[in-house]
């Protein structure tokens, strides 16, 4: 069967079925060998393994999954791409399984349950640039079994995630993933690498999860309400963002009395505090806060939605 990695294999079969890319699902199809390769080298695909694919498109990077993995399960929101998919491109492999459906709305810890006896598995994924957030995230929150997440990211997305303290980069984001997985960009995609041609740069990060967060923290909830808080005002100090911010309901004496507490200066900025510092912060604060909102802070960090 011939590789679509190659660019005149890709354009033939998009004419073949006369395919039009759908700006709404923000499809751009890889046509490039050696980054296909990069991928599968930096998810570490191996014939032990369960992948899930999000976003298949018309099956190039499914491919390379299919040669290398145990099994391979293909989440396309796409309706068009399903007989591209099932007829054509990966009919020769007996190891995938095709889902047309939104990822946001599989269940995958059941997914992964049937077929993957519950143990984790490997995501990978060229991921639509304007939803990339909500999906890591909502993965990431599920708390589905996930050993890693291989995905093609805008790059500075992927430098956002993998963001030192003290750098321009480092944010919400950052703190958001590192609290669950650790960040590796394996690499740099120039927009040539794409059909149609995408506006921005890419890059390949991997996000290999934690066993448990590398942090305790007795609100993990809350936690995440002052790291937003802390970077909605980049320039404010970290007492006046969190002061003034209604989601922590924090005063600003609490505040001043936590960070001399943690022998921090009154004067300190967000971008400076590390996610072991967040934790320890939100610790002190927890008894103080008078407006807390969404009291049931027993799952999810709600991430996702403001960290862009």
């Amino acid at each position: 069967m011939a590789s679509l990695g190659e660019p005149k294999n890709t354009i033939e079969i998009l004419n073949k079925y006369h395919f039009m890319f759908q700006k709404k699902f923000g499809q751009n199809f890889l046509i490039d060998p050696h980054v296909l390769e990069k991928i599968i080298r930096a998810a570490d695909i191996t014939k032990e393994d369960m992948v899930l694919e999000i976003g298949p498109g018309i099956g190039t990077m499914t491919q390379y999954l299919c040669e290398n993995a145990r099994e391979v399960v293909a989440v396309e929101i796409d309706k068009n791409l399903i007989p591209i998919l099932t007829q054509d491109t990966l009919r020769a492999y007996d190891n995938v399984t095709i889902i047309n459906d939104d990822i946001m709305k599989v269940d995958i810890g059941r997914l992964v349950q049937e077929r993957n006896g519950g143990r984790p598995v490997k995501v990978v994924a060229n991921l639509p640039y304007y939803i990339t957030t909500p999906i890591i995230m909502g993965l990431f929150e599920a708390h589905v079994p996930l050993e890693s997440l291989t995905v093609m990211v805008q790059k500075e997305v992927a430098e956002r995630m993998q963001a030192e303290p003290g750098s321009k980069d480092y944010g919400a984001l950052s703190l958001a993933v590192q609290y669950y997985a650790k960040p590796y960009i394996a690499a740099n995609v120039p927009q040539n690498c794409f059909m149609p041609r995408p506006n921005v740069a890419s890059a390949v990060i991997r996000l290999t999860l934690y066993d448990k967060p590398p942090v305790k923290t007795v609100d993990e909830r809350f936690m995440f309400s002052l790291i937003r808080a802390s970077f909605n005002q980049r320039r404010k100090t970290l007492v006046n963002s969190l002061a003034n911010s209604a989601e922590t309901g924090v005063s600003k004496e609490a505040v001043l009395a936590a960070l001399e507490q943690m022998g921090q200066p009154a004067a300190v900025r967000g971008e400076a505090f590390t996610l072991a510092q967040f934790a320890r912060l939100a610790d002190l604060l927890a008894g103080t806060a008078v407006m807390r909102l969404g009291e049931d802070s027993g799952g999810g960090t709600d991430a996702a939605d403001e960290l862009l």
